[in-house]
């Protein structure tokens, strides 16, 4: 005769494959971590095994393109997306500015993911820095986003980007990105010299005149400029080399002369002010101004980012 089962043993059964499914769930999120945890080993091996085995400099120019894509990109993925959903709320006072900064947020904390599983060198501290300055700076875009959301709600997009304006934790956030940027250029005059240790530089925290400006490389100009832009927290969504160009392009023109504009500086407000720069602005002249120039073979420098 069949005997029916209790409501205990119901009970001990539905417990019992309750633990057998948490016990295979956390098997597998622990493999998982496992696997990811020995692939970012094996990638900070691997780079130092190359390093090693090819004499390569803390600035090599494998370091440089393995940065661009694996930290710049992503980021630049966020750079791109920032300023274009900011546009549309200046443009639409209608756009629902909830939803887009939680779109925003939800996108900077993916590639804060993304970027945090990646390793540079550790004969590279500048890429590190940057590296560790982009991470900073997503997170806090992340979370700065997330406080202001519940705030947006029919608030008309205008008002909305004056808001964020003065969020301090926004423009700390906006910092960071700028000194990663400051720590990825100065990494290129690394690799610069690394081929010409006589490469001429300047003071970046001294005022410069357009004189001396000629005679410099573009890797120096754009250094300069970065520097430039972190002091000034000038956050945009063009590159150094296309602020680079511009002013190159003003003073062939003769137009900082009409002006009476000597320093770097004065070109760069003026610029800035009338926003006359653009993203892509190094692309369309790279050919005119600087035929010769020797650079890093970076995709910015050969093709609108």
């Amino acid at each position: 005769m069949n005997k029916r089962l209790s409501r205990t043993d119901y009970l001990f059964a539905i417990m019992f494959i309750f633990m057998l499914v948490l016990a295979l769930g956390t098997f597998f999120f622990g493999l998982r971590m496992g696997q990811e945890r020995a692939t970012t080993k094996y990638e900070d091996l691997l780079f130092k095994k190359n390093e090693v085995a090819n004499g390569y400099s803390a600035y090599h120019q494998q370091y440089l393109v393995s940065y661009y894509h694996t930290i710049y990109q992503p980021y630049r993925e966020f750079h791109k997306k920032w300023f274009e959903k900011i546009n549309e709320l200046e443009q639409n006072r209608s756009a629902d500015g909830a939803l887009i900064l939680k779109e925003l947020s939800k996108l900077a904390k993916e590639k804060y993911d993304e970027l945090s599983n990646k390793t540079m060198p550790d004969s590279s501290p500048l890429l590190q820095e940057a590296q560790q300055n982009y991470a900073k700076s997503l997170k806090l875009f992340n979370e700065a986003l997330n406080s202001l959301t519940a705030r947006a709600n029919g608030m008309p997009g205008s008002e909305l980007v004056k808001l964020m304006d003065k969020d301090v934790y926004l423009s700390e956030a906006q910092q960071f990105s700028l000194n990663s940027q400051k720590n990825y250029y100065e990494s290129i005059i690394k690799w610069n010299e690394a081929d010409n240790p006589q490469l001429k530089k300047v003071d970046l925290t001294k005022s410069l005149l357009l004189t001396d400006w000629g005679t410099l490389s573009l890797n120096v100009k754009n250094e300069y400029i970065a520097q430039a832009l972190l002091t000034g927290k000038s956050f945009t969504p063009f590159t150094p080399q296309d602020l680079s160009v511009r002013i190159d392009e003003i003073i062939a023109s003769g137009q900082a002369k009409k002006m009476n504009l000597t320093e770097v500086q004065q070109v760069i407000s003026v610029l800035l002010a009338t926003e006359a720069v653009r993203t892509g602005d190094f692309i369309r002249n790279k050919a005119k101004f600087y035929p010769n120039e020797i650079l890093p073979q970076l995709p910015f420098f050969s093709s609108q980012n």
